[in-house]
């Protein structure tokens, strides 16, 4: 037995040290009165005195000698005089036959005058000194105060001044600049840079929606690639310790989203009113998804951002949704009174669960009030039309279904189409729930007639409407009036986007549907640009039963609109221009008044409203005239659509697909959805410990 032990420590020590231990072992079996036998079955006894060996082996190389008392004593050790420079004692407890054992004390080496001559003075403790070159100011540990070392540094770093005595170097030590308090300078570490790497590169992943695994599987090979082809394979290596596992990253995104939301909240807090914009959704696992956004002023612009991303776990009720708003809002600290405007795709007149929301919003937060999204107005108001165009519009989906509800036609139809050279080789499918698309719909389907017609069956009961003049000149018109729909919506849609700019939209609108429909009237069909080059084409004109059509639906559709976006008499017109004001708006007050006149006298403020747009204009006027400015900007704050809302919903398609079913996606989405940048400075100095890649 113990040999057994002696030969763990033969590699080492010489035959003395070994003799020593072995007088030592047989003294402590005895003085305890441990059988042999007893250290071979007893692991962790074996492991005590194990441990003693080798501290027993240490203290002969110090020709220290612990003392071993009797078992009615507590042992005593000798005190060194020099203790940091030599090993802690070692304190036996018979009672227990434990031994604990310290470890020994790094080695401290002191500074020598001559290693002046390699250029290097002390810094910090003398007895414990760093060294610092006196040329280039660095600070070397304390492990560098080695002879070969500093030459070593002199030679590489400084080789112009290797071959200077100790009296250049003491001149350059005492001269004024080096008088002064040396500050060292802060660098990163390896493990702090990768770190800060792998949160710049979890940022990127989840901007781009992509999984979390290929950071580990695409990025980081790449980068390895690169570095290794430019530089070389030294550098290639330290790649190896930027932390971009599955789990890490997606640590990585829950941080960068939580500092966002924290920049948020503080923002929320300072500022003198916000406005909100909900709306639910269900999405690929089932889950209801509830999108909230906040519009709000920071500094000299007004910002939009994504409030809050949350799943409804139980019912998705309206109560529901406003408890899990409110929750937020009662969590942040963040006062309802602020809230100026809740934004929805439901109107007064509907019931469901979002108005019932936000009528719960509006009880906790009083001067409140409630909008129904502009693009939804809009997207009711153009859906009526007479009888006969009705007809042709739902023939035409049909057509389309017919071809695009078959794999194989599809393929056909794209092979007739390259054999014809046709400009387009597919249809476009058309959906009830983005129907405003009909404007390509249908222009697709009008430029793909010839070769339909073609490719069409006989047997197929609607072949017959792509020979029939009438029906084309039908499918013509409504080709080129839901292209201009398309293009209104397209213009009202967008961020930042203001009342103003949607009523804006609206009006002219609704001058050119009069107008052509007195076009029309005059059987002058320029403004339609497919349907005059259709009728060019069969140098024919339309009928009459057409040009009342569409004459009606023009008129209907303008009384529609009219109904939805109502002119009425606009009292914060001098928020949109307030250089036309003449006399006092009755939403002003003669003290807002006065201010709105100095303002409008200032040819400085005149020149920046030509050159800012109607938030950011508003919004750096705070400070020199805040009063009527803060009015302003209250009535700028209301959402007009629910654009944000609709991107939203097809940025969390995108990033919670039906491979990645059990990812929670808020966090990506506060990341993509969001103005804010994260502070991945701040973020990595809050973590305590820098971790490489392993």
């Amino acid at each position: 037995m113990i040999a057994y032990f002696l030969c763990i420590l033969s590699y080492n020590v010489n035959t003395f040290v070994i003799l020593n231990v072995y007088g030592k072992l047989t003294m402590f079996c005895t003085t305890n009165s441990l059988p042999m036998d007893l250290l071979l079955k007893q692991g962790s006894l074996k492991q005590e005195v194990e441990s003693f060996c080798y501290q027993i082996v240490s203290e002969s190389h110090d020709q220290k000698v612990g003392i071993l008392q009797s078992e009615d004593e507590q042992l005593q050790p000798s005190v060194s005089k020099n203790s940091e420079g030599e090993l802690s004692r070692v304190k036996f407890m018979s009672n227990s036959n434990k031994i604990t054992t310290f470890s020994k004390k790094p080695k401290r080496r002191k500074y020598d005058e001559s290693y002046l001559s390699f250029g290097f003075t002390y810094f910090g403790n003398r007895d414990a000194p760093h060294a610092q070159c006196v040329l280039c100011k660095k600070i070397l540990s304390n492990s560098s105060l080695a002879p070969s070392k500093l030459r070593r540094h002199l030679e590489t770093k400084h080789a112009a001044y290797k071959d200077k005595d100790i009296s250049f170097f003491k001149q350059h030590l005492d001269s004024p600049e080096n008088n002064k308090p040396p500050t060292p300078k802060i660098v990163n570490t390896d493990n702090e840079s990768a770190t800060e790497a792998s949160y710049n590169v979890s940022y990127h992943i989840a901007l781009s929606g992509e999984a979390h695994t290929i950071g580990e599987l695409l990025i980081k090979p790449c980068a390895k690639d690169v570095v290794m082809r430019m530089f070389d394979e030294q550098y290639s290596k330290k790649i190896d310790a930027v932390q971009l596992s599955n789990s890490t990253v997606a640590r990585r995104i829950k941080d960068l989203a939580a500092d966002i939301e924290e920049e948020l909240v503080c923002r929320l807090k300072i500022c003198d009113g916000f406005s909100l914009q909900l709306d639910e959704s269900a999405d690929v696992s089932g889950l209801a998804v509830l999108l909230v956004f906040v519009r709000y002023r920071f500094n000299k612009s007004i910002e939009e951002d994504l409030l809050l991303c949350e799943s409804l776990q139980s019912n998705a009720t309206g109560e529901e949704i406003f408890n899990c708003i409110n929750s937020f809002m009662q969590k942040h600290e963040i006062e309802w009174e602020k809230c100026v405007d809740v934004c929805s795709d439901a109107s007064r007149a509907m019931d469901g669960k979002i108005a019932e929301a936000v009528t719960l919003i509006k009880y906790v937060a009083p001067e409140s009030t409630s909008s129904h999204c502009l693009l939804y107005r809009h997207a009711l108001a153009v859906k009526t039309m007479p009888t006969s165009l009705k007809n042709v519009l739902d023939q035409a989906v049909q057509i389309i279904n017919y071809i695009k509800a078959r794999p194989h036609q599809s393929r056909l139809l794209k092979i007739l189409c390259e054999e014809m050279g046709a400009q387009h080789t597919a249809l476009l499918l058309n959906t009830e729930v983005r129907w405003l698309s009909r404007g390509k719909v249908l222009v697709r389907l009008f430029e793909l007639r010839r070769e339909l017609l073609v490719f069409m069956d006989s047997a197929f009961r609607l072949s017959d409407c792509l020979t029939n003049s009438s029906w084309l000149l039908r499918l013509a018109y409504l080709a080129d009036i839901f292209t201009k729909l398309n293009e209104v919506n397209l213009s009202m849609q967008g961020k930042n986007v203001t009342v103003f700019t949607v009523f804006d939209k609206m009006s002219s609108l609704l001058r050119k549907l009069e107008f052509w429909a007195s076009s029309v009237e005059e059987e002058n069909f320029d403004c339609f640009p497919t349907l005059s080059d259709f009728l060019t084409e069969i140098n024919s004109t339309v009928d009459k039963d057409i040009c009342s059509a569409i004459v009606q639906h023009l008129r209907g559709l303008r009384s529609t609109l009219l109904k939805y976006f109502p002119v009425t008499n606009d009292s914060h017109a001098w928020v949109r221009n307030p250089f036309t004001v003449t006399v006092k708006p009755a939403s002003l007050v003669a003290r807002d008044y006065e201010s709105l006149i100095d303002l409008t006298s200032d040819s400085q403020v005149k020149q920046n409203f030509s050159e800012l747009s109607l938030n950011d204009f508003w919004s750096s006027l705070i400070q020199e005239y805040p009063s009527v400015a803060r009015r302003a900007v209250r009535v700028l704050l209301p959402f007009a659509t629910m654009h944000l809302c609709e991107t939203g919903f097809s940025y969390y398609a995108a990033t919670k697909t039906k491979y990645r079913k059990r990812l929670d996606a808020a966090p990506h989405m506060r990341i993509r959805l969001s103005n804010i940048t994260p502070n991945i400075k701040r973020i990595c100095d809050k973590k305590t410990q820098k971790h490489c890649s392993h």
